[in-house]
């Protein structure tokens, strides 16, 4: 594979990544804790009702999570297409 295919096969791949975890991120933040927040609310999680948790915490921690996917994603990607430290 030629050093440029082997880059654009690389920055698309990235790119996918990227378009499905901001997706993923979007969903929680925005669907979960502010569309839906009325039907989540209904159930609770520690206490709290479920919309108000998403809004207000899980959001965030599905933040740090796919922080760490998009790490251990890349570092896949970097050793199949050459690209180590």
């Amino acid at each position: 594979m030629s050093e440029k295919s082997n880059s654009q096969s690389y920055w698309k791949t990235n790119l996918k990544y990227l378009a499905i975890l901001l997706s993923i991120w979007f969903l929680v933040s925005f669907a979960a804790g502010i569309l839906f927040k009325d039907y989540l609310n209904q159930f609770k999680l520690g206490g709290f009702k479920l919309g108000f948790w998403f809004a207000q915490q899980g959001s965030i921690y599905v933040f740090v999570i796919l922080i760490f996917i998009y790490i251990r994603l890349m570092n896949k990607l970097d050793k199949k297409h050459g690209y180590l430290e």
